[in-house]
């Protein structure tokens, strides 16, 4: 029997490659659903290390899982040694997503080599937070604080970060912000660790493939723009709707604007525009979320949200809530990385519970016939 037809798509647009059971992407409704479940009540009710349980075991846990999970976490947030000696030791002007690749790439190399495929993927989760905060406070000439056993992922990460006691709130917020990037179906980071998990590879090497992906700014980055954007408005003292307008002149693309999956507003911006509104009317300083209001108005009045399949996306209003909470600007993508390190541990692991080598065709298009020319001749 012949091979069937070859789908040519460029850039696997829309092709199906694997079934899942994590994430589910409707962008018409539009909606996200982590295990069947709305990620806006999630993100209302429940919390990262809640929802990473749900992600990894298809189900809600009892108080005792969540308590057994969170101590599994607890037991390996600190760094060992070797990988304390690369965060540490890293240049103060590094990439944070270079430093955060290295250091979860020698979780392998400084771990147990007999760990399962889930301890390991523990110790992605947990030293991940840690070495981001780790980098943060020796690029600033700080000593290292040390997580502690009694908070969660995100107060951990604030506290090692700041080096003082989180406000609850903003803990809190920062849970839910890492919460929403848990999961988002097949990406092209996510889609990087299922192709290296497809080669029976581990989910160290799977992860740190991941953040590579991550890294290139047609992927992660949004955030950061946007917020880039922001304060070069503010210093440039001209009105929204003037900067935005020789923005479009120029031909630039206003950031944190479009989505691949979702035609409407992406419900993810819905909840981090709830929150950037709340961190606004509490933060002092510049009232970033009516700047943004203002952007969204603008665009709305020249047409290019809905009438040109343009809205908010997930980018657009988390900036400002990293910033507000006092995240570095280069930490968003990295921050960003820390959430969605739930995900693509649970896809990995998905993928080797029915594995299948992933081996997509390209089509060639180059000359054929070509002779070889000796070395004399080809001057």
């Amino acid at each position: 029997m012949s091979d069937p037809e070859p789908i040519r798509r460029k850039g696997l647009d829309n092709v199906i490659v694997a079934d899942t059971e994590l994430s589910h992407i409707d962008g018409e409704k539009p909606e996200l659903l982590y295990r069947g479940v709305d990620a806006q009540e999630l993100a209302d009710r429940s919390s990262y290390e809640e929802t990473a349980y749900l992600l990894w075991n298809g189900e809600f846990p009892t108080r005792d899982e969540l308590d057994g999970f969170r101590a599994e976490l607890d037991e390996r947030r600190s760094l060992s040694h070797g990988v304390a000696e690369i965060v540490e030791h890293a240049p103060p002007d590094a990439v944070p997503m270079d430093v955060l690749r290295s250091a979860v790439s020698a979780t392998s190399v400084y771990g147990d080599a007999g760990e399962t495929t889930r301890e390991r993927a523990l110790s992605v989760l947990a030293k991940g937070p840690t070495a981001l905060a780790a980098f943060g406070r020796t690029r600033n000439g700080d000593d290292t604080v040390e997580p502690r056993g009694d908070r969660d992922s995100a107060a951990n990460f604030h506290n090692m970060h700041n080096g003082q006691d989180p406000d609850y709130r903003h803990a809190e917020i920062l849970d839910t912000a890492l919460l929403l990037h848990a999961d988002h179906g097949l990406n092209a980071s996510t889609f990087t660790g299922r192709v290296i998990a497809s080669t029976e590879s581990d989910v160290v090497s799977a992860v740190t493939g991941a953040i590579g992906a991550l890294k290139g700014p047609l992927h992660g980055g949004a955030n950061q723009d946007v917020m880039e954007m922001l304060l070069d408005m503010e210093e440039s003292d001209k009105d929204v709707s003037s900067y935005l307008a020789e923005m479009l002149e120029d031909g630039e693309r206003v950031p944190g604007f479009g989505h691949r999956v979702y035609k409407e507003f992406d419900p993810r911006a819905e909840v981090f525009k709830e929150i950037a509104q709340e961190v606004s009317e509490n933060t002092e300083g510049p009232d970033w979320y009516s700047m943004l209001e203002e952007i969204e108005q603008f665009l709305r009045e020249e047409k290019r949200i809905h009438e040109k399949g343009i809205s908010p996306n997930v980018d657009l209003y988390s900036g400002t809530v990293y910033y507000s909470l006092g995240v570095p600007i280069d930490f968003f993508v990295p921050m960003f990385a820390v959430g969605r390190s739930v995900g693509w541990t649970a896809q990995v692991m998905e993928q080797y519970d029915d594995n299948r080598l992933v081996r997509p065709r390209a089509e060639y298009v180059g000359e054929r016939g070509v002779g070889y020319v000796p070395m004399d001749e080809r001057e």
